[in-house]
């Protein structure tokens, strides 16, 4: 393989690459020549400078992999890759530790008020009683998105003999047990905590996560720190609660525009830390980042399959995978809903003509994609969807079977958590279709408000669901019941006109006999 690297990377990324493979270093490199002469070149690795163009990619005729030193990709078309059938890798994990010392530098600032002090002195001044601190030892930790950075900053936590719990809607119980953390809601994390440090993408969902309202429910004394992402709070909110010490202080690295401002009024406030998006800029994630790209592009050159693979992979006959990749979306979403996003694995079995398919990457990520979405709307793709699994502790595994159980095909999806698990196996026959959810053989398709019953196989239960759906003008589409004979358990799954309001949904619950009930939303 013949490798450009077209932006300044350590020097350990290269050497890794001479030993290997063919390398060409132009840190300068023009677009124009760029674009010249990419097509003489199996892989380019780059970092922020160089931007690999839809234009550039259409003339990429021999390239196979695009390897970005760093986390993001913005400079890079990935629809246009993935359109060519070329790999884009990243190196993630380079800056987790980086990020979490950086959140820790901040943490300890706003604790013994170093930036101001240091100012102070600078100027002249000797103001030791202005700067009364606190210690970290006994004070709470709240955790917003417990990833790869947040385990980082708990486990620098515990050392100062902190306290934590934590945020993360997406994690499950036994991780968090496994990480010593006591997982809450936000409310109480931002009720109970001294310390907050934010470590979610910026969604939909997360924008302006922490405003006006939230501010009130924190502590007078609280600080909160964010080296995730700019907008996840919102600065006009956070202006006034640091004005008025509602709260006792913030550290930023990121912010909703950058650089900010230069009459922005967080500047004016001395409760308040800001460092310009330098949180992962240390020598060592750079040395990661290059050596960890040079290894990705080391395996593909060994026909082995990177780790960190951004989008999806090339595959020859899509039409042959087209059939089954709103099914898959469907599975994973329908499992996942089912158990409330509590997943630490997911188990795929394809069975039938589809287990002949020669590759079965893009239906699994399509299946995690299904599965995750429903948590983070707008953030998940067939793309990026196995990087967000592994960010969230989600083991995933595959496997393939002959019997289809007299269908051409079936899929089998299973979610489990601990010893917990729930399954639902379905089928492309004219559109997905969910043929067995558990043990029970049903037949429903999978599409808008959906609801799933557990109760025992006992004159009336069925009624009483019924009756309670249509006294609250919850009308009822489908209805497919299935029962073990020998168990006396039964499972009815619906598809409605309408969502079923919580206060409904808390009745059922109730009911004597009925003993699990779910709403979802395909």
């Amino acid at each position: 393989m013949k490798i450009l690297v077209a932006d300044s990377i350590n020097e350990k990324g290269i050497e890794i690459l001479k030993k290997e493979v063919d390398v060409v270093v132009d840190p300068t490199i023009t677009p124009e020549n760029l674009l010249k002469t990419i097509n003489e070149y199996d892989g380019i690795v780059i970092r922020s400078r160089t931007k690999v163009t839809k234009e550039v990619i259409e003339v990429a005729d021999n390239l196979k992999i695009i390897a970005r030193a760093g986390v993001g990709v913005d400079n890079v078309d990935v629809n246009a890759a993935t359109d060519k059938g070329i790999m884009v890798v990243n190196s993630p994990e380079s800056t987790s530790i980086t990020v979490a010392e950086h959140t820790m530098g901040l943490m300890l600032s706003l604790a013994r008020k170093l930036s101001i002090a240091d100012k102070s002195v600078k100027e002249g001044k000797w103001e030791k009683k202005k700067f009364m601190g606190m210690e970290l030892k006994n004070k709470t930790l709240g955790i917003i998105g417990m990833g790869r950075i947040g385990s980082q900053v708990v486990s620098r936590c515990k050392a100062f003999k902190m306290d934590t719990i934590v945020y993360d809607p997406y994690l499950p119980d036994e991780a968090a047990n496994q990480m010593g953390v006591d997982l809450t809601d936000l409310e109480t994390v931002l009720k109970n905590a001294d310390f907050i440090s934010i470590h979610v993408p910026l969604t939909t969902e997360t924008k302006h996560l922490i405003s006006t309202e939230e501010f009130k429910i924190m502590k007078d004394s609280s600080f909160i720190i964010n080296c995730a992402r700019g907008g996840i709070i919102d600065e006009k909110a956070l202006y006034h609660a640091l004005k008025d010490d509602v709260i006792g202080g913030c550290a930023l690295d990121v912010y909703e525009e950058e650089p900010p401002k230069k009459d922005s009024k967080l500047f004016e406030l001395d409760n308040i830390i800001l460092t310009p998006h330098i949180a992962a800029s240390t020598k060592e994630a750079q040395r990661d980042a290059a050596i960890i790209v040079a290894e990705e592009i080391i395996s593909l050159s060994k026909n082995e399959t990177p780790q960190n693979i951004l989008n999806m992979p090339r595959v020859d006959n899509y039409k042959d995978y087209t059939p089954y990749l709103d099914l898959c979306k469907k599975l994973g979403s329908f499992i996942s809903q089912a158990v409330n996003g509590k997943l630490n694995e997911i188990e795929i079995i394809y069975g039938g003509e589809v287990a002949e398919l020669p590759n079965h990457e893009l239906l699994t990520r399509s299946i995690i994609q299904g599965a995750v979405n429903p948590y983070l709307k707008g953030e998940v793709t067939t793309i990026n969807s196995p990087i967000v699994a592994k960010e969230r502790g989600i083991t995933i595994t595959e496997g393939v079977r002959n019997d289809a159980k007299g269908y051409d095909s079936l899929i089998k999806v299973s979610a489990i958590n601990g010893n917990e698990r729930f399954s639902a196996e379905g089928t492309n026959l004219h559109g997905p279709r969910i043929l067995k959810v558990n043990n029970y053989w049903v037949d429903v398709k999978p599409e808008g408000h959906m609801f799933i019953a557990k109760y025992e196989d006992v004159p009336g239960s069925i009624g009483k669901i019924g009756t309670l759906l249509g006294e609250n003008k919850v009308n009822i589409g489908v209805m497919q019941v299935g029962r073990e004979l020998d168990s006396g358990k039964a499972i009815m799954v619906l598809t409605l006109d309408h969502e079923v309001p919580e206060e409904v949904m808390e009745q059922l619950k109730s009911l004597e006999n009925i003993y699990n009930v779910v709403k979802l939303t395909l």
